[in-house]
């Protein structure tokens, strides 16, 4: 009977088969999403200290409720005060867990049991990912004996332990999952991403839904780094309704979000911009399709809605209905341009204006967003020229200019925001600058950057669209590394003072980085080699996590690249990324693809940015 029901199953799919028709390509299932699931099991009777410590270490991991079944391997007094919420420790391993010293116990109560490890991160009570060289992690657990339930026997129990949770890389990956929050830039009308994790699935503590729990670590506000740099539309205070674990869209895909009464009197503009910070927040979910948000006040009322079709309002990049093409200079240092999604993709196109001419010769370039302007540094590297690339008109003077007596310690590559600020590093070691030029013409700013000095040179940076947050590769030494500093903006008086402030890590596993591209609101890709390694180019977030999609297919020798910005655009094959891979010239990589040539001779690949 079980051969003839699949041969029957087997007949039905194989007359439904499609036998006629074009090819059409078609994406993989995404593979960052692992099923496996761990069940935490409670302690045996007279188990063994050993056993209590695996069983604990084991339970961490699980999505138990509560962690009920981890709590069950605790003294009393432990269960109570442990705090798995409180942060998460990530090793690149499970942590190995040593034999008991029981020396470390000197009234012979317990068994002190080493844990040992290589720290990669921390994420806090904020869910803010936070990277560190890998270094050595040792704690311990102490197990003692405690009265068992019976009253006439004893049992092995944890006393003390790590604050949080303690995981290894892989099962962190498996339980959490990297989500971007959205504020709006400091007296702005644009959003920024704020990356951090929540749990895949249930949270076991609050036992909220991912977009529940996302929904809530938006309304608890921006992470530490960010905070100064952003603020949110949400009134202080405000919260899901109380009960509420389990968000759903209705049969519209509109999603209706439940709030505390510290929402009730907002409504107009300030209501549709919080909207908007749910809209863009809720994006980014796999598990749910939003076309529209309503937010509830506390007794039910509507207090506004806003749908997709909306969000482009509030955007870092507005021109979201073109495509972003990529550039790069030639063997003549002109700039050209590949028309993405064209026949000829491979055939660069001249762009008017002194830096298509070639009558300023460029060693490095950028285009601004709106792609009607490029910055050019001349062949020499000492002169900061700016140009329209859609009208032809004479070379203007430079708009900013180098004192280095050595073409290296010039000029950086340019960059721009996406307000139209421009900006460039002076890597001249008498006097060490960065720059930013507002609206690329006015007067140069000199930024304020208290950690550059004489140990620190800024090799190349990459503004992000929203202009609130710089890529940086640095050298110290003999590392070069890339750095993530955040964009202060203020006025006093008439002068504007920028600064660049609390650099941190973006790829600290990486021993040196070549160079850096945007490559969406929070993702960045990466070109560096490990201790040890290989180059190779990978997506990395800008908190220094893994991209679900992390390594690049190989490619020898790349001195730079470049990718779209990804967000302003749907990302498909007719964006490629672009790099400079040195004897072979400039090439494109397509999603699903292998790189591929484009010219021979070229540098500077860049998209709009």
């Amino acid at each position: 009977m079980v051969l003839a029901a699949c041969g029957g199953l087997l007949a039905t799919g194989c007359a439904t088969m499609p036998d006629s028709g074009d090819v059409q390509v078609v994406r993989g299932a995404n593979q960052g999403d692992s099923q496996v699931r761990v069940y935490a099991v409670a302690p045996r009777a007279n188990a063994d200290p050993n056993e209590i410590v695996d069983g604990f270490l084991e339970a961490m991991t699980s999505d138990d409720p509560g962690f009920a079944t981890a709590r069950k391997y605790l003294t009393k007094q432990a269960a109570r005060t442990w705090e798995p919420e409180e942060s998460i420790t990530v090793l690149t391993t499970a942590p190995a867990r040593e034999a008991a010293d029981r020396n470390a116990d000197p009234d012979n109560e317990g068994r002190a049991y080493p844990l040992s490890g290589r720290k990669i991160a921390t994420v806090d009570a904020r869910h803010a990912y936070q990277p560190v060289s890998p270094a050595p992690y040792l704690q311990s657990i102490h197990v003692v004996q405690q009265p068992a339930a019976d009253g006439k026997s004893k049992e092995w129990r944890i006393a003390s332990l790590p604050p949080g949770l303690v995981l290894g890389e892989a099962d962190f990956l498996r339980n959490y999952r990297s989500v971007n929050k959205y504020y709006f830039a400091s007296g702005e009308d644009w959003v920024v991403a704020d990356p951090v994790y929540i749990r895949q699935r249930q949270d076991p503590v609050t036992r909220m839904d991912s977009v529940t729990q996302t929904v809530k670590a938006l309304l608890e506000g921006p992470t530490n780094w960010l905070k100064p740099a952003v603020d949110s539309r949400f009134p202080s205070g405000t919260e899901l309704a109380k009960g509420v674990t389990t968000l759903t869209t209705d049969d519209q895909s509109t999603l209706k979000v439940p709030l505390n009464a510290k929402a009730d009197r907002v409504g107009g503009e300030a209501c549709r911009r919080m909207a908007a910070q749910l809209l863009y927040t809720l994006g980014d979910l796999t598990s749910v399709r939003v076309e529209q948000v309503e937010l509830l006040g506390s007794t039910g009322q509507s207090l506004c809605r806003l749908g997709k079709g909306q969000k482009s309002e509030f955007a870092a990049v507005r021109n979201t209905d073109r495509q972003e093409n990529p550039y790069f200079v030639d063997a003549h240092h002109k700039l050209m341009m590949l028309v993405v999604g064209a026949k000829e993709a491979n055939t660069p196109v001249e762009v008017p204006g002194p830096f298509g001419k070639g009558t300023t010769p460029l060693r490095s370039v950028a285009v601004d967003r709106g792609e009607t302007r490029a910055a050019g540094v001349g062949q020499s590297g000492r002169d900061l020229f700016v140009s329209s690339i859609t009208t032809e008109q004479d070379s203007l003077p430079p708009v900013l200019s180098s004192k280095a007596a050595k073409p290296g310690d010039r000029l950086s590559a340019p960059s721009w925001d996406g307000r139209g600020d421009l900006w460039v590093a002076d890597r001249d070691p008498a006097a060490p600058h960065l720059w930013m030029v507002p609206d690329g013409t006015g007067a140069p700013v000199r930024v304020r950057t208290p950690w550059l000095g004489e140990d620190a040179r800024i090799e190349s940076l990459r503004v992000s669209a929203d202009g609130v947050r710089i890529a940086l590769v640095v050298t110290r030494g003999d590392r070069t590394t890339l750095q993530i500093g955040r964009i202060q903006r203020q006025t006093t008086g008439e002068e504007p003072v920028v600064s660049v402030l609390d650099l941190q890590p973006a790829a600290p596993r990486m021993e040196s980085v070549t160079a850096v591209s945007w490559a969406g609101p929070s993702r960045l890709v990466v070109v560096g080699r490990e201790a040890g390694g290989v180059q190779q180019i990978r997506y990395l977030q800008t908190d220094g996590s893994t991209s679900a999609t992390s390594v690049l297919p190989g490619l020898n020798g790349v001195t730079s690249v470049a990718a779209p910005h990804g967000d302003s655009v749907p990302h498909d094959d007719s964006a490629p990324v672009v790099a400079d891979s040195g004897d072979d010239g400039i090439v494109r990589l397509a999603p699903g693809t292998n790189w591929q040539p484009v010219v021979k001779d070229g540098t500077s690949p860049v998209y709009p940015g």
